[in-house]
């Protein structure tokens, strides 16, 4: 059998972006972490671009010049900052092609960015350089250091540019209050003025925000009045109509090419991807293709100059992430990167099976069940194969058919695994996902014991091997089920999770705790509260061997989290295994360092389950 090591190494190509004449910018985890690499033909081998320990988190190409601007933080602490890279065939050899923008010395920051404007001059981006706790709206030129960076608007709270109008004028600016309820504005440039185009009562989201062509409206997925995300045009006075509705699924994507208005619109199908291409003019979407896509997520789309084609990133279950070209006339995909499996065959990856079980109040849960092949043809004979329960983060997220190196070593290790996407997950409506705000977060947790009794009722499962695994609120949920239902497992894997809402609260980034006050609920109103559903205030009631993972630089859920977590544990006498990177932040990104923690958390697995 292959071995861990083998799975992890399994690339990933993602994050395609095309430049003036062509070329194909993308990241891809040849070296270990996501660099930036390009193609000038479809898959012929890549020419690596950056050469760094730390990851690269994305990659935009110039309008106008064959260059790109990319970022990186350091350790995982997120703290981006943005680079200028030269992507030209025949560069000056004596140039280094990386070139520091915000690169402030002491002055570490957060840097969000915005968009290059359409020629190709500037680029606008959002940070918390002022005020640690608020993010302010800079433009600056594609010279070195940020020292021409131009303040154009004082934030108070979580902002980010969602791109230069047409003429570059102005700005589309998001405000998020919590991750469903957004406002839009228009900033103007030359005045400073900034147009609210989105006022409303009560939550409501504006995602995916871009400018129409003409200039003079926005386009936004949105959930005004409806249950589920639509795409919608908003004028610059506030009138908004709708353009494309689906009573059924999220509209949950959109990119405009300004030149030609041609237009690609995305919907979440139950977690598949359903792509559409057409045209858009003013409230009208002319449609064209449907994208002949393969079975599974995509998005991440980047238009050529004159929109005859575009970059998106593909994967499924069974097909590990790629960069596809799509050709707008025909629907027609070509696979451009080839970004290996190490070795695995891919007929040997498992595709899930989507299936839904009733929880405690007669509520239908979707998951995703995927069975080792040989349990899955035993017919109900012989002993059932141990299950992992793996449940998303967010809460705000959702478990969808994409490529999970991890979960494919587990099923030809012979564990079958479950991905329940719980009331709170998104892609099944506004009201299912306010299904566990606040006071009624538990109720979440109640639906991952009823996933287990289903399991129980299943022959490939052997239901006394059952393992709750998850990361950030997932692992909060990990601690949680293994406290408020302990006889149910076997062992708990707690990647970055939340141990205790307060410390939690109190400790993550500033700029942050707003935004998770208004999910979870809030330090002055709602203490109790959140103590009382704390899995560290009920740890004594944990049976099961638990497994942390941290890392030290996490700026989201902070290590002391997974510290009080396993000192408490151990002090009932619980088997702890606790793994914390000194060079890691919210999750494992390094290679090394996945190989040695995944091999640690099999090693447990096998030893407990």
């Amino acid at each position: 059998m292959r071995d861990i090591e083998r799975y992890l190494n399994i690339r990933r190509a993602y994050g395609g972006t095309l430049t003036p004449d062509g070329t194909l910018a993308f990241l891809m985890t040849t070296t270990g972490v996501p660099q930036v690499w390009s193609l000038a033909e479809p898959e012929t081998w890549p020419e690596q671009r950056t050469f760094y320990d730390e990851s690269v988190s994305f990659v935009t190409a110039s309008p106008t010049r064959e260059e790109a601007v990319f970022g990186m933080d350091e350790g995982g602490d997120e703290r981006m900052q943005l680079y200028r890279l030269d992507l030209a065939p025949d560069p000056d050899p004596a140039a280094d092609p990386v070139v520091p923008l915000t690169d402030l010395g002491d002055r570490r920051a957060k840097h969000r960015w915005g968009g290059w404007s359409h020629d190709g001059e500037r680029f606008a981006f959002a940070s918390n350089r002022r005020d640690e706790a608020a993010f302010d709206v800079y433009v600056q030129g594609r010279g070195e250091g940020g020292e021409d960076a131009t303040l154009v608007h004082e934030g108070d709270g979580w902002l980010t540019v969602a791109g230069f109008s047409p003429d570059d004028s102005a700005l589309v600016v998001s405000e998020a209050y919590s991750s469903f309820d957004q406002d839009l504005y228009a900033l103007d440039l030359d005045s400073g003025d900034l147009t609210h185009l989105t006022p409303h009562e009560g939550s409501v989201r504006f995602l995916s925000a871009t400018w129409a062509p003409d200039g003079e409206g926005i386009y936004t997925a949105t959930d005004r009045d409806a249950d589920r995300l639509y795409l919608a045009h908003v004028a610059l006075d506030g009138t908004l109509t709708p353009v494309v509705e689906d009573e059924s699924w999220n509209v949950d994507g959109l990119a405009v090419d300004h030149d030609t208005g041609r237009a690609v619109y995305s919907r979440n199908v139950d977690g598949y991807t359903d792509l559409t291409v057409g045209d858009l003019d003013g409230t009208t979407f002319r449609e064209g293709q449907q994208v002949d896509l393969p079975r599974g997520v995509a998005g991440g789309v980047s238009f050529e100059a004159g929109a005859r084609r575009f970059s998106l990133t593909v994967t499924g279950s069974t097909d590990n992430s790629n960069v596809h070209l799509v050709d707008v006339d025909s629907g027609e995909t070509e696979r451009w990167t080839r970004a290996s499996t190490a070795g695995v065959p891919r007929e040997s990856f498992v595709e899930p099976d989507l299936v839904r079980y009733e929880s405690f109040d007669g509520r239908e849960i979707p998951a995703f069940f995927s069975v080792p092949p040989a349990a899955a043809e035993r017919d109900g004979d012989g002993e059932g194969v141990p299950v992992i329960v793996d449940i998303h983060g967010g809460p705000e997220s959702q478990r969808r058919p994409s490529f999970y190196a991890l979960k494919q070593y587990f099923l030809r290790h012979g564990y079958a695994v479950f991905e329940p996407n719980v009331r709170g997950s998104t892609g099944y409506g506004t009201a299912y996902t306010h299904l566990d705000d606040v006071e009624k977060r538990m109720d979440s947790v109640a639906d991952i014991e009823a996933a287990v009794e289903w399991l129980s009722n299943q022959s490939a499962v052997d239901p006394s091997r059952v393992v709750a695994f998850g990361g950030s609120y997932g692992g909060f949920m990990v601690l949680a089920a293994l406290t408020e239902y302990p006889d149910l497992w076997a062992a708990g894997v707690d990647v970055v999770g939340i141990a205790n809402f307060v410390t939690f609260l109190e400790n993550t980034g500033s700029w942050r705790r707003e935004l998770r006050e208004a999910e979870y609920g809030s330090l002055d109103d709602d203490r109790e509260f959140l103590e009382s559903i704390s899995p560290i205030n009920t740890i004594d009631a944990v049976r099961a061997p638990l497994f942390v993972l941290h890392g030290a630089n996490d700026p989201r859920v902070p290590v002391g989290e997974a510290r009080q977590v396993a000192a408490a544990a151990r002090e009932q006498g619980v088997p702890v295994e606790e793994l914390v990177f000194e060079d890691e932040g919210h999750g494992v990104a390094k290679l090394e360092n996945r190989v040695e923690a995944y091999s640690r958390i099999v090693s447990f697995l096998d030893e407990h389950v």
